[in-house]
């Protein structure tokens, strides 16, 4: 896989992007082919930044991305049973196991959305890699791609419709 300066690269040691050197986490499963729904692992692969959604009661919204707010009843269903499966929803009653995107901490405040098996799901193939707010440097996530707060910021602000987030082994 050829990534370009634009892109955001990420590998085992961290993320390049623009010719900077970032710190960020992967999925505990560390980064390879998926396997699974929860398999932990990061996928190798090239994606798009397909939306940016963010915590209107947290933080501004992020400059060069239309406004998507999170509010109390947006979810993210994850399994591979839902009709709905790899997919956002509003309900606070939904029948399917599904990831609360409003969160009492601060991982979803700012959530850009990668189009990996999106938006036409494979039932299985693995829900939702995001590119969200870290726990804690090092604290690995559940196949994600977690930054610090202002890193993801940076890189959500300087975006181009052109780049893609470039996963590699």
């Amino acid at each position: 896989m050829i990534a370009r300066a634009i892109d955001l690269v990420v590998n085992r040691s961290g993320a390049r992007y623009r010719g900077l050197h970032l710190p960020c986490t992967i999925g505990k499963g560390g980064i390879g082919h998926k396997r699974g729904e929860g398999d932990g692992i990061t996928p190798i692969g090239r994606w798009r930044i397909a939306e940016v959604q963010y915590r209107a009661d947290r933080i501004s919204p992020p400059a060069g991305w239309p406004p998507i707010p999170i509010g109390p009843a947006d979810i993210w269903s994850d399994d591979p049973d839902d009709p709905a499966y790899n997919h956002g929803l509003r309900s606070r009653r939904h029948p399917f196991s599904h990831e609360a995107m409003f969160r009492g901490d601060p991982l979803y405040d700012l959530v850009g959305i990668l189009d990996f098996n999106w938006p036409k799901a494979r039932p299985g193939a693995g829900s939702a890699i995001f590119l969200h707010c870290w726990r804690s440097p090092h604290h690995p996530t559940a196949g994600c791609i977690a930054f610090a707060p202002p890193i993801l910021r940076h890189i959500l602000e300087t975006w181009v419709p052109e780049a893609r987030v470039v996963v590699g082994a």
